[in-house]
C-alpha cells in the first residue's frame, strides 16, 4: 500500500505505541485512522513497536495488522518478543523458591485469581466470572481444578504475572504480605476496577522485577540502533509513566488520567472513543500524515 508521505528526516526512529486505551478501543478494536498513520511510518522508515500489558498471545493479532515483525513489549516489559519469529527475546519471570512463596501468600488470601504464564492465563472455577475482565490480556485462558496447582505454577520461564481479585480489605492484606514475603523480588500494584460488570472490586498485580515499559524500550531501542532521545511513545495509563520518563517524546491520549498527562510532553485532544491520537502523534513528531 502507497502512501502521499511527507517526511521532515531520513533519519530511523522509533514508535512505541500502547494498545487498549490507545490503538484499540474499549471493545478492543484499531481504529482506521491509526492504523493507516503506522502504515505510513513504517513504510517511511520509521521503527515501530508495541508496548503493552497485554501477554504476546492478546498481542499478536495486532502485530500482525500492521506487519510488525521486530520486537514488541508484552507484559509491561516483562517479555519482549520477536514479532516476526515469535520468538522471546527477553522474559522476567518469578521463578523457583520466590513463586513458591507467591502461590503461598495468595493462597492464604483466597481470592479469584489468575496465573499467568506460557503466553496464557491459568484460574479456576472462583475465577469463572471474571473472564471478561482477563480475557483483555489474553484470550488462551486455561481452567484447571485448582489454579494453586496449576501446572503454570512449574513453567521453566516462571510466572509471568498473577492478578487477584477481590474486595479491597483482602487485596490489602495480600499485598502487604507480599511486599513482606518478596520485598525485591517482585514488583505488585493494587488498583480498583473501573468498568464493567464488577466496579468496585479491586485487583492486584505481581511480576518479576526490573521489568517495565521504560526498561523495555531501553532495551529496544538499544539492540535497534535507535538513541532514547530519537524514540516517541504514545499511551493512556500509569503503566506507560515508565515509557514517557526515558522516551524523547511522550503523548498522553485525551482521556488519560491528570497524573498521567503530567508526566508526557504532549497531550493529545483525541481520546480512545473517538480514535486519532496515534495518528496525531506520528504527524506532530514525525510529519508523516496520511489524511
Amino acid at each position: 500500500m502507497a502512501f502521499d508521505v511527507t517526511r521532515v528526516s531520513t533519519k530511523p526512529r522509533l514508535l512505541g505505541v500502547d494498545l487498549d486505551g490507545t490503538l484499540l478501543d474499549r471493545n478492543g478494536q484499531p481504529h482506521f485512522r491509526d492504523v493507516r498513520a503506522i502504515l505510513a511510518a513504517l513504510e517511511a522508515g520509521v521503527l515501530v513497536s508495541i508496548f503493552t500489558g497485554r501477554l504476546y498471545s492478546g498481542t499478536r493479532a495486532v502485530a500482525d495488522l500492521l506487519g510488525l515483525t521486530g520486537a514488541v513489549a508484552c507484559a509491561d516489559g516483562s517479555h519482549l518478543v520477536q514479532a516476526g519469529s515469535h520468538a522471546t527475546l527477553l522474559h522476567l519471570g518469578v521463578r523457583g523458591g520466590d513463586a513458591a512463596k507467591l502461590r503461598s501468600v495468595l493462597g492464604r488470601a483466597r481470592l479469584a485469581m489468575f496465573v499467568f504464564a506460557k503466553d496464557a492465563i491459568g484460574h479456576d472455577s472462583l475465577g469463572m466470572p471474571f473472564i471478561g475482565y482477563v480475557s483483555t490480556w489474553s484470550n488462551d485462558v486455561r481452567m484447571a481444578t485448582d489454579v494453586l496447582d496449576h501446572e503454570f505454577w512449574r513453567a521453566e520461564d516462571g510466572i509471568t504475572a498473577v492478578v487477584a481479585l477481590g474486595p479491597r480489605e483482602q487485596i490489602v492484606r495480600a499485598v502487604d504480605e507480599i511486599v513482606a514475603e518478596l520485598p525485591r523480588a517482585v514488583m505488585v500494584a493494587m488498583f480498583p476496577l473501573r468498568r464493567g460488570p464488577h466496579v468496585g472490586t479491586w485487583a492486584l498485580i505481581v511480576r518479576a522485577a526490573g521489568g517495565t515499559k521504560g526498561t523495555a524500550l531501553r532495551w529496544i531501542a538499544q539492540n535497534a540502533g535507535v538513541q532514547l532521545a530519537d524514540t516517541v511513545c504514545v499511551g493512556d495509563w500509569v503503566n506507560d509513566l515508565p515509557m514517557f520518563e526515558v522516551a524523547g517524546r511522550s503523548f498522553a491520549m485525551g482521556q488519560a488520567p491528570d497524573e498521567v498527562k503530567s508526566k508526557a510532553t504532549d497531550v493529545l485532544a483525541e481520546t480512545t472513543e473517538e480514535g486519532g491520537g496515534v495518528a496525531r502523534a506520528v504527524a506532530e513528531a514525525f510529519g508523516i500524515t496520511t489524511d
